[in-house]
C-alpha cells in the first residue's frame, strides 16, 4: 500500500468485512484489511477510528489494528511519537464505561500494556496508571485489565523485548508490588456485588503471583477472600473458577520457589515452609466443600476443586518423597486419597486432570529414586488407581458396539487410549502380573484390589478388566504359567453371543501377549485359527489383523510354517471389513514372515505378494478410472501396500546369494510403477506415494536394481522438470545413497542433480520462494548431503556447487522444522568431508575443496546463521545450527572466532523501544563459550541465552 487510503474507504471495508453476504466479498475486503494494517498509514487511521467511535465493528477493528501494529511492528515509530501515542491510548481508555463492548476494552488494554513494556522511557507506568485511572469507580474496570495484561504479556514472545528488557521490567513490577498489593486490597472494598469486578481482581493477583511479582503470604487479603469463596459453594462459577485459577498459579509459584530454596536453611526458608503449611491446611479443608458439588453436580465446581487438590499434589510431590522414609508416610500423602476421591467421580472428565499427577509421581519421583521401601508407601495409591480407571473404563451396559461407535464414543476411546498409557507408566509400581493376576480375579469373581469381594462381572466389566490386562500384557514375564494360560483359553473358547467389544478387545489383548505366545507355541496354531476366523467378521476384522503383526513380528520363525495360509489372506484382503491401516498392517506382518522363507521360495512369494497389489493398479489405469480418495479406485491405496511389502522384506545381507532373491518382483513392478509416474503425473499425491514405493523397492534389492537405474532417473528428470514435484528430489537423494559408491554411476547422478538445479532454483527464486517451498528445500539439501557423504569430491567439483551453497545460505532463515534439518545438516556434511580423514587417499582434495569455499563464504556462513538464531528459528531448532558451529570450531577455531567476531557487530544494539539489547560482558561471554566449546551441547545453551537477549 503506497499511499493512505481514505477513511470512509476504509470504513466501508470493515462494514463489507462483518455484513457482506457474497462469499466472495469478504476474502478480498479481508485481504485489503491486512495490507493496511501492515501499513505504516494504520496508526494514524486506527487512533481516527477510535476518536469518532461510529459503531462496535470499526471501534474493534481500529483496537485490534493498534494492538498489532504496537506488538509486532513498533520499530515503525519513531522514538518522539511514543509518548503522544502513550497519551492518546490512555485517552481512548479514559472513555471506556460499562456499555464498551468488552473485546475492544481487551484489545485496548494489550495495547496499553505492550507499549508500556517496550516503551523504555516510560519509567514507572503501574504507579503512573494507578495515579491516572485508580480514583474514578468508572476506570476500574479498565485499569484492572491492563494490570491483568502487563505481567501477561511480559513473556511474550511476539514482543521482542530481549532478556535485559524484561529483566528490568521484572524488577520495576517488583518494586510496584505494594503499591499494587494496596490497589487491589481498595478493589476489593469498593468492588461491592460487581462480581465481574472481583473476578478481574483475582485475575490481576493471578498474574501478578505468576511472574513473581508479589511475595506470597499467608495474611495477603486477596488469598484469604480467594479461599472464602472456594469454601462457599453457593459462590458463582465465574468467581469459582477465578479462585480456583489463582490457588492453582499459587501453588505452581510455590512449588517453583520450593525447588530454588531448597538447599537454603534462611529465614525465606522458614516462611516458605509456613507457607506451604497453611496453603496444605486451607485446601485440605476444602474436601466438604467438593462433596456438595458432587452433590448438587456441579460438574464447573467438582472440576475446580480437583485442579486444585491435584496442583497441591503436585506440590508436594518431592516433600512426600523426601519425607516418607524407613516405611513411614509424610502428612503430605493425605493429599493424594483426595485426588483419589475425585479420580472416583462419576465422570472421567474429572478424572483425567489427575493424570500429570500420577505420571510425575511414576517417572520424576519413583522410578528415578528406584526404592522398594518408597514403592511400598505409595503402591496403595496407585493400586486404587488403577482400580478406578478400570472403573471409569467401562461401557454403557446398553452400549450394543465398539467403543468408538455412538454419540461420544471418540471422546471416550481417547480417554481410554490415554487411561492405558497411563496405566503402562505407573505399573511398574505395583507389578504387571500382579495387576493383570487381580484383572483375572475380578473377571473370576474373586477379590478385588483391596480384598474386598467381587459381584459376578458383567460384560461391560468383563470388557474394561480385559483392557486393563491388554495394557500391562507386554510386561508380562514369557515364562508365566499360571493366570495368562487360562485368559488364553477363555479368550479361545469365547461364545459366539460374547458381545462384540468383549471379543474385540480380546482380540487386542491377544496381540499384546504376542511375546507370550513366542514362548509357549502350543498356543500359535490355535490363536491363528481364532484371529482367521475373527478376520471376517465385521467389526473384529481390524484388530484381527493388528494381532496377526504383533504375532508375526515377535515369532517371525513360527510363523514361517503357517506362510502359505498368510500368503491366501493376502491375496484376499479385500474380501474382509477391514481398513485400509489394518490390511497395510497385515501386509507388514507377511512381509516379515516372508523374509524368514528359503530363497528359493521368497523369490516366487514376493511375486505373488507384489502382483496382489499391482493387478488391481493396473487395471484402474487401463480403464482410466476415476479416482475416489481412500478407495480401490485410488492408486494410493495399492502404492502403500506394495511399499509396505518392500519396506518390511528385509534379508539379512551376507545370507542371501545374488542377486537379490526380490530382484525379479521389483523388475517386474517397475513398468507398473513408471506408468503410474505417466499417468498421475500431475497429481502431487500419486507423485510423493509412487516415489516412496520406488524408493523402498530399491532399498529392499540394493544395487541389484542398478539395471533400473538409468531409465528411472530418465523418467523421474523428466517429470520433475514438468511439475517440479519435490518428491523425485527426494528419490534422487537414494538413488545417490545406494549407487554413488559405484564410481561408474556418479557422473550420471551428477547431471541428474544438474537437471534438477534449473527448475528448482526457478521456484526458491521468486518472491518468498524459499518461505513457500520449504519441501523442496528439504529435499534438495538432502539429496546434496547424500552427494557429499557418497561422492564429496565430483559434488564439489560441480559447475552447480555454488549456486547450491548461496542458497542454503538464503535458506538458514526458514522456519520449518524439517528443511532446517536439511540445510544444516548439508552444511555440516561440508564442513566434516573437508576433515575427515578416514580415507586418506582424497583427504588431502576434499580438504582443499571446502577451504577454498569456506574462505570465500565462511564470513557470510557465520553471519546468517547468527541471524537466524535470533530473528527467524525456533527454539528446539537451535541444536542443529550448534553442531554447524561446532564443525566450524574443529574445522578452524581460529577463523570462527574472527567471522563470529563480525558476526556480532552486525546485531541490533538496541530493540524497537529503544533499550540495549546486549552488553558488552554478555557478547564476550557468547563468543568466548561458543568459540572454546568441546561440544555442540554447550553451544546450543549459550545459542539460546544469546537469542533471549534479542527475542
Amino acid at each position: 500500500m503506497e499511499s493512505p487510503p481514505d477513511l470512509e474507504t476504509v470504513y466501508q471495508a470493515v462494514y463489507s468485512l462483518y455484513n457482506n453476504s457474497n462469499p466472495s466479498g469478504p476474502g478480498k475486503t479481508s485481504q485489503w484489511l491486512d495490507e493496511l494494517q501492515k501499513s505504516v498509514f494504520a496508526w494514524k487511521i486506527a487512533d481516527e477510528m477510535l476518536q469518532q467511535k461510529r459503531d462496535v465493528q470499526s471501534c474493534y477493528f481500529a483496537a485490534q489494528t493498534m494492538r498489532t501494529k504496537i506488538q509486532l511492528c513498533f520499530q515503525e515509530l519513531p522514538a518522539e511519537a511514543h509518548i503522544s501515542l502513550r497519551d492518546s491510548l490512555m485517552n481512548h481508555i479514559s472513555q471506556i464505561n460499562e456499555h464498551t463492548n468488552s473485546a475492544i476494552v481487551t484489545q485496548l488494554c494489550l495495547a496499553l500494556a505492550d507499549l508500556a513494556l517496550q516503551m523504555s522511557s516510560w519509567q514507572k507506568p503501574v504507579v503512573d496508571l494507578i495515579n491516572r485511572f485508580g480514583g474514578s469507580t468508572a476506570s476500574l474496570w479498565p485499569l484492572l485489565e491492563v494490570m491483568t495484561v502487563l505481567p501477561e504479556e511480559v513473556n511474550s514472545r511476539s514482543l521482542r523485548l530481549g532478556a535485559n528488557r524484561r529483566q528490568h521490567i521484572l524488577l520495576e513490577l517488583n518494586a510496584s508490588a505494594d503499591t499494587v498489593t494496596e490497589f487491589l486490597k481498595m478493589c476489593l472494598k469498593n468492588g461491592g456485588e460487581n462480581v465481574q469486578i472481583h473476578v478481574t481482581i483475582l485475575r490481576c493477583f493471578t498474574s501478578w503471583i505468576a511472574v513473581h511479582a508479589i511475595p506470597l503470604v499467608p495474611t495477603s487479603d486477596v488469598i484469604i477472600y480467594t479461599l472464602q469463596i472456594l469454601g462457599n459453594h453457593m459462590t458463582g462459577s465465574q468467581l469459582h473458577e477465578a479462585a480456583a485459577d489463582c490457588i492453582c498459579v499459587i501453588l505452581q509459584v510455590l512449588e517453583e520457589d520450593s525447588n530454588s530454596n531448597r538447599d537454603n536453611n534462611s529465614e525465606s526458608n522458614i516462611q516458605l515452609q509456613q507457607l506451604q503449611l497453611f496453603l496444605f491446611t486451607s485446601v485440605m479443608s476444602l474436601e466438604q466443600a467438593y462433596h456438595l458439588s458432587v452433590a448438587h453436580e456441579d460438574m464447573d465446581k467438582s472440576i475446580n476443586y480437583c485442579r486444585i487438590f491435584t496442583e497441591l499434589a503436585e506440590t508436594f510431590l518431592e516433600t512426600m518423597a523426601n519425607g516418607s522414609v524407613g516405611g513411614k508416610q509424610h502428612y503430605a500423602i493425605k493429599i493424594l486419597d483426595l485426588v483419589l476421591v475425585c479420580v472416583g467421580h462419576h465422570d472421567y472428565e474429572v478424572a483425567q486432570i489427575t493424570f500429570n499427577l500420577w505420571y510425575r509421581l511414576s517417572d520424576t519421583i519413583l522410578y528415578q529414586k528406584n526404592s522398594e521401601d518408597l514403592y511400598a508407601v505409595f503402591r496403595p495409591h496407585i493400586e486404587r488407581l488403577i482400580g478406578a480407571l478400570c472403573r471409569h473404563c467401562q461401557m454403557e451396559p446398553d452400549h450394543l458396539g465398539l467403543v468408538e461407535e455412538g454419540a461420544g464414543g471418540e471422546e471416550f476411546a481417547d480417554f481410554r487410549n490415554r487411561v492405558s498409557d497411563l496405566i503402562k507408566d505407573v505399573v511398574f509400581v505395583v507389578g504387571s502380573s500382579h495387576c493383570f493376576r487381580q484383572m483375572f480375579s475380578s473377571l473370576t469373581g474373586g477379590p478385588g484390589p483391596q480384598g474386598q469381594p467381587n459381584h459376578v462381572p458383567t460384560w461391560d466389566s468383563t470388557e474394561a478388566a480385559l483392557f486393563v490386562m491388554q495394557a500391562v500384557a507386554k510386561n508380562i514375564l514369557p515364562k508365566e504359567n499360571d493366570v495368562v494360560p487360562k485368559v488364553v483359553e477363555a479368550i479361545l473358547n469365547l461364545p459366539e453371543n460374547t458381545h462384540i467389544a468383549v471379543r474385540h478387545t480380546s482380540i487386542l489383548l491377544l496381540g499384546e501377549l504376542c511375546e507370550w505366545i513366542e514362548s509357549h507355541p502350543e498356543f500359535l496354531e490355535p490363536v491363528l485359527n481364532f484371529l482367521l476366523t475373527c478376520l471376517s467378521q465385521k467389526g473384529l476384522g481390524s484388530a484381527a489383523c493388528g494381532a496377526l503383526l504383533s504375532i508375526c513380528t515377535a515369532c517371525p520363525s513360527d510363523m514361517a510354517l503357517h506362510f502359505p495360509g498368510l500368503l491366501q489372506i493376502a491375496g484376499s484382503l479385500d474380501s474382509f471389513a477391514i481398513s485400509n491401516d489394518a490390511a497395510i498392517g497385515l501386509l507388514k506382518g507377511v512381509a516379515l514372515t516372508m523374509s524368514n522363507l528359503r530363497h528359493d521360495h521368497l523369490r516366487q512369494a514376493m511375486k505373488e505378494l507384489c502382483w496382489f497389489q499391482a493387478r488391481p493398479l493396473c487395471e484402474i489405469m487401463e480403464r482410466r478410472i476415476p479416482i475416489e480418495v481412500g478407495t480401490k479406485t485410488d492408486p494410493v491405496v495399492w502404492l502403500d501396500r506394495l511399499a509396505t511389502i518392500f519396506r518390511h522384506t528385509d534379508l539379512d545381507f551376507f545370507s542371501y546369494p545374488k542377486p537379490h532373491p526380490c530382484q525379479n518382483a521389483v523388475t517386474e513392478m517397475w513398468p507398473v510403477l513408471s506408468n503410474v509416474c505417466t499417468t498421475y503425473q500431475h497429481d502431487a499425491k500419486v507423485m510423493e506415494r509412487c516415489c516412496r514405493c520406488l524408493r523402498f523397492a530399491v532399498r529392499c534389492v540394493g544395487t541389484d536394481s542398478a539395471h533400473l537405474l538409468e531409465p528411472l532417473v530418465k523418467q523421474i528428470v523428466q517429470l520433475y522438470a514438468a511439475h517440479q514435484h519435490s518428491c523425485f528430489l527426494y528419490l534422487g537423494s537414494i538413488l545417490v545413497d545406494e549407487y554413488a559408491i559405484d564410481s561408474e554411476c556418479v557422473p550420471g547422478l551428477l547431471k541428474m542433480l544438474e537437471a534438477f538445479i534449473g527448475p528448482t532454483f526457478n521456484i526458491l527464486q521468486q518472491q518468498d520462494g524459499i518461505k513457500h517451498h520449504p519441501d523442496t528445500v528439504d529435499d534438495l539439501f538432502r539429496l546434496c548431503a547424500r552427494f557429499l557423504q557418497r561422492a564429496p569430491i565430483p559434488f564439489l567439483c560441480s559447475v552447480v556447487i555454488e549456486s547450491i551453497i548461496d542458497c542454503a545460505l538464503m535458506a538458514c532463515s526458514l522456519d520449518h522444522r524439517d528443511a532446517t534439518v536439511s540445510v544444516m545438516k548439508f552444511f555440516y556434511d561440508l564442513l566434516h568431508c573437508g576433515r575427515n580423514n578416514e580415507n586418506q587417499t582424497d583427504y588431502t582434495m576434499r580438504q582443499e575443496l571446502v577451504q577454498r569455499i569456506l574462505k570465500e563464504k565462511g564470513q557470510t556462513l557465520v553471519i546468517r546463521l547468527l541471524h537466524a538464531t535470533v530473528l527467524s528459528l525456533s527454539s528446539y531448532m537451535l541444536p542443529d545450527v550448534a553442531d554447524v558451529f561446532h564443525e566450524l570450531s574443529e574445522t578452524n577455531r581460529q577463523l570462527l572466532s574472527k567471522w563470529l567476531e563480525e558476526a556480532i557487530k552486525t546485531m541490533p544494539s538496541q530493540n524497537a523501544g529503544g533499550s540495549p539489547t546486549a552488553q558488552p560482558e554478555q557478547l564476550f561471554e557468547f563468543h568466548n563459550t561458543v568459540v572454546r566449546a568441546e561440544t555442540p551441547k554447550s553451544i546450543t545453551h549459550a545459542l539460546r541465552n544469546f537469542a533471549r537477549l534479542y527475542r
